[in-house]
């Protein structure tokens, strides 16, 4: 039986053409868009497409964008055998960690990509990206789809959607996955790295409940004690991802550990995650993070900021207890940060 495959387009360059009379970009009707990519009719299986009422630029994404991408994915999810989601790029490692977290045990493919270039222009990436994505979303294996988590395709490679960042501006290569190999790497044949790929271990289920009761804190020399102070009694707040040096130090001011203490002693989560892309926080090692381990900061491991803030709305939707939340930012949900024991 051939594969069934759901484009659902929310926005971004890659729905962009040029206007034949002014020569400015417009959003093409992705309906029509076996006549934009005619490539496509050369798949042997079945391409549908669902699109935003109104498709946003990423700029603007925020949870109630990630709440219509599950609704859209859950709806679907018994016509079709994949999902390729067509997003702009510069929120895409947000929304594709998200929906990591949203969407639990999906046993289906849920492919972001999207591009640098509008499709309608005559370089553009966006043509390889979308083609590619599809074959991936459709590719099965002993009946069962190959991939089964939430990814990220960018010029000729799969990566886990919790792991990406994306890190170029300028070049088609724009997302990096510093911390772990990509899932698949694609040149003249598709080399798909089975084992490091998900697994449901249980029915596909949502959990689309998300809180942006967050702040980031990103320590920088001279940062002053009136700064930390407002953003820690900021109403409502919940969660601080401190956002550190190297493998998670920050300066041992008297102050600085005092107002993180008292933040976590009123029950905010406080996560430490490097500001360095590769490697991991590991609290205990320098003498500069030993207090925040000692007052109860969570090291972060290897998360990637936009994992860390979409798993810390994610865990303060679900839960109310601070202990709890924090307990479980430490394990390892979807794939999203590496375990090993020397880090504990």
């Amino acid at each position: 039986m051939s594969s069934s495959i759901l484009l659902i387009y929310t926005g971004g360059t890659i729905g962009m053409m040029e206007d034949a009379n002014s020569g400015s970009l417009v959003p093409f009707d992705f309906s029509a868009l076996l006549d934009q990519v005619p490539e496509l009719k050369r798949f042997n299986f079945k391409i549908d497409v669902a699109s935003f009422d109104e498709p946003i630029d990423s700029s603007d994404i925020n949870i109630a964008s990630w709440q219509r991408m599950v609704e859209m994915v859950q709806i679907n999810y018994d016509l079709y055998d994949g999902f390729v989601i067509l997003h702009g790029t510069d929120t895409m490692a947000y929304s594709a960690s998200a929906l990591s977290f949203m969407l639990q045990n999906p046993g289906k493919p849920v492919i972001f990509t999207g591009s640098q270039l509008p499709i309608g222009k005559l370089r553009t990436d966006g043509k390889e990206n979308l083609i590619t994505a599809i074959e991936i979303a459709a590719a099965k294996r002993n009946g069962q789809s190959i991939v089964q988590e939430v990814c990220v395709y960018f010029e000729s490679k799969l990566f886990r959607g919790n792991r990406t960042h994306k890190y170029n501006t300028e070049n088609f290569d724009a997302f990096q996955s510093a911390n772990m190999q990509p899932l698949a790497e694609i040149g003249i044949h598709i080399f798909y790295h089975h084992d490091v790929m998900l697994r449901p271990t249980g029915p596909f289920a949502i959990e689309s409940a998300m809180s942006n009761d967050i702040a980031i804190l990103k320590i920088f020399p001279g940062i002053t004690p009136v700064l930390v102070e407002r953003i820690l009694s900021t109403p409502g707040l919940r969660g601080v991802i401190l956002e550190t040096y190297g493998s998670g130090n920050a300066p041992r001011e008297s102050w600085l550990i005092d107002l993180l203490a008292e933040a976590i002693q009123s029950g905010i989560v406080v996560l430490n995650v490097s500001e360095c892309n590769k490697g991991f926080v590991e609290q205990g090692r320098y003498e500069t993070s030993t207090s925040l381990q000692r007052i109860g900061v969570i090291g972060g491991a290897d998360l990637t900021m936009e994992a860390a803030i979409t798993k810390l709305m994610y865990l303060l939707g679900k839960h109310s207890d601070a202990a709890l939340i924090a307990q479980q930012m430490q394990l390892n949900l979807r794939g999203e940060l590496t375990t090993f024991s020397h880090l504990q």
